[in-house]
């Protein structure tokens, strides 16, 4: 596993590098849906461990956890879209948001699929708006939204943690 996020990581930064870095994406399974993120809005990506709930907060607002030193708010998105909350097993992972976005936070995501190129998927038409930007539908058939953090983060509701 630790060799797995090793050359998960390397991969990433050679990609946040690379002159192909808007086509890399990381891809990533919220619930059941598979969803793509920027690798400019992901930060670091960690096992879940120790999450301390806070009280007096929406469902989806898991609390507080430490990644790599910073204190970090973590949501679990799928239950914030209206699905049921993920269940954590040994696959789930948080992934922080990146640093240019300038807020500490993180989602909790059911698996880190790797990185996935947007030059070989198709967009879909009638993109969704929020949170979801766009939807590709790869060579296998498989359709992934596209998780805008930035609008995520300006969200109102998102915001809104307290009951």
């Amino acid at each position: 596993m630790r060799d797995f996020q090793s050359q998960l990581s390397a991969r990433m930064q050679q990609a946040r590098i690379s002159t192909r870095e808007q086509t890399s994406q990381l891809g990533l399974q919220i619930g059941a849906e598979h969803c793509l993120l920027s690798l400019r809005e992901a930060g670091e990506i960690v096992a879940v461990g120790t999450i301390a709930a806070v009280p007096l907060t929406q469902p989806w607002f898991l609390g507080l956890a430490n990644v790599r030193g910073n204190l970090v708010s973590v949501v679990d998105l799928a239950q914030l879209r209206g699905h049921g909350p993920t269940v954590i097993d040994k696959q789930c992972r948080i992934i922080a948001f990146g640093p240019s976005l300038a807020f500490n936070g993180a989602v909790l995501v059911s698996r880190v699929l790797g990185l996935r190129d947007l030059a070989a998927m198709t967009l879909q038409p009638a993109p969704v708006q929020g949170r979801m930007a766009n939807r590709y539908r790869d060579t296998d058939g498989v359709t992934w939204r596209q998780l805008d953090v930035s609008a995520l983060i300006a969200d109102p509701q998102f915001l809104q943690v307290g009951r």
